[in-house]
């Protein structure tokens, strides 16, 4: 051992000397525990209907539990030794890959001096709990450290779910207590500057690498805290990424990729996990990179790679309850950064009326996502927005500014199988008494489902003359969007 870690008051224990943790007067030192028990051979089996019989079975059945809950007995006593040892400020300054060392060796010297028999496999999993509670999320970084796992479900210290290609399933992790998830869920609201109490007890977060956190504790979380985590992928997912993925045909692609470049105000819709965020990520990347893009979150997810990007991310009120600023605020303060373009993370408030603002005085290319099951229903959820700012606006007046201000609307859906597929393509073109006129460019078509429990379909062209065509003109994109379109109708 070094001893970089080791609280300075116990110090380091000289060869030959006493153990430094003597067991305390009054306890029991605890027995060693053999690395495999042998099963005793019995010499006479009793009746199995006698009550020597029944017995004898009660006994071999509680046997193994019993010998389990003196494993973890044993694995918790040496678990608060290593902590009463270890020094904080020390294990503050060490990266994990040279902690775990340390702490394997500590293992290995309490478990010694106090005559606690852990083998190999049980000294290495305690050493990497005790390094992922100190620098990591306690038992849920093996599952982040997972990329085939997109969200971490936490219902209560007992309950962990995950989602795997669109299918939830349990998993065996656990946390040691309420008290350890709630220790957990603390560090992850500190992180990023905000906290999590009785007092204040829901907080939407976000993990170092953009992953999103949504954490609810008790009382208003009744079985134990909750918490959810959006993973992100490590790396950027892209259109071509999406095709791959079956979540749309290559020509769907190319069409996404023209209404990107030539600047179309966009808003992505869809259920909740559908994709909308991956699919406005996957779009942002052919905004030109000599444009100034200003990005507004509640929790900053967005990955940009332009070279000129400011994000914005909103705050929550003060203990005082003061200096909460809020995506309204943010929004109205984008518009005197001279933007290109502005990208709402999600718009679910009044703010809705300032991006139709944004989208009405020149910020061509503009972006944010709705939750909405179709494209009508998010244009209702737009008017609802918009009446919730307060502005006055009759409905006539809110409809007549999102025709003006939107012109394409991209539903996403996470279908029955768990696959997430875009599934149509709209326009806005113009109203007709007084309500927004949608044209449907394409749409998916479920066609069947093959043996495994996949379906498949193809993508269904609509022979409509576009509303955009003139910008699709100016921007000298006409010929290849309709050959992209041509190319989709197959």
């Amino acid at each position: 051992m070094s001893g970089d870690i080791l609280t300075p008051r116990f110090g380091r224990r000289a060869p030959g000397s006493a153990p430094t943790n003597p067991v305390a007067p009054g306890v029991q030192p605890v027995s060693p525990r053999p690395i495999q028990e042998a099963q005793p051979e019995v010499e006479q089996t009793a009746p199995v209907g006698s009550a020597r019989g029944f017995a004898e079975a009660q006994a071999a059945f509680s046997a193994p539990r019993k010998a389990d809950e003196d494993a973890r007995a044993e694995i918790a006593e040496l678990r608060n030794l290593c902590l009463a040892r270890m020094d904080a400020a020390a294990v503050a300054l060490l990266s994990s890959q040279r902690l775990r060392p340390e702490i394997e060796k500590l293992i290995a010297d309490l478990a010694t001096e106090n005559r606690i028999q852990l083998n190999a496999r049980e000294q290495t999993q305690l050493a990497s709990e005790l390094v992922d509670d100190m620098t990591g999320l306690g038992p849920l970084q093996p599952l982040l450290d997972d990329e085939t796992i997109s969200d971490i479900m936490v219902n209560g210290p007992n309950r962990v779910f995950v989602e795997r290609k669109g299918q939830l399933a349990q998993t065996t992790v656990r946390f040691r207590d309420s008290a350890h998830l709630t220790n957990i869920c603390q560090r992850i609201a500190a992180s990023v500057g905000r906290r999590v109490d009785e007092s204040s007890p829901m907080v939407d977060a976000r993990l170092k690498d953009g992953s999103r956190v949504n954490i609810v504790l008790p009382p208003l979380a009744i079985d134990g805290a909750s918490m959810s985590i959006r993973k992100f992928a490590k790396r950027s997912i892209e259109l071509e990424d999406l095709v791959k993925f079956g979540a749309m045909s290559e020509p769907i692609a190319k069409i996404l990729q023209i209404a990107s470049r030539c600047r179309l105000n966009i808003i992505i819709s869809g259920g909740t996990g559908s994709g909308k965020t991956t699919m406005l990520n996957a779009m942002s990347r052919f905004i030109d990179a000599t444009e100034r893009v200003v990005t507004i979150e509640d929790a900053a997810e967005l990955q940009l790679l332009q070279p000129h990007v400011v994000r914005l991310e909103t705050r929550p009120p003060s203990l005082e309850g003061k200096g909460e600023i809020n995506q309204r605020d943010l929004v109205r303060n984008a518009l005197r950064m001279r933007p290109d373009r502005i990208i709402v993370g999600e718009v679910r408030g009044p703010e809705a009326f300032d991006m139709l603002q944004a989208m009405n005085t020149g910020h061509d290319g503009s972006m944010s996502t709705v939750h909405a099951n179709t494209p009508r229903d998010a244009i209702a959820r737009i008017e609802n927005m918009v009446q919730m700012a307060n502005v006055g606006l009759t409905l006539r007046a809110v409809r007549a500014q999102i025709v003006s201000a939107v012109h394409m609307i991209i539903q996403v859906e996470r279908q029955r199988d768990g696959s997430r597929r875009l599934v149509q393509l709209a326009e806005i073109a113009g109203a007709e008494d007084e309500t927004p006129l949608l044209n449907t460019i394409f749409k998916y078509e479920v066609q069947g489902e093959t043996t495994d429990g996949k379906l498949f379909g193809a993508y269904k062209v609509m022979p409509v003359r576009s509303a955009f065509l003139d910008k699709l003109s100016y921007y000298r994109l006409d010929r290849l969007w309709h050959a992209a379109l041509e190319e989709a109708a197959g």
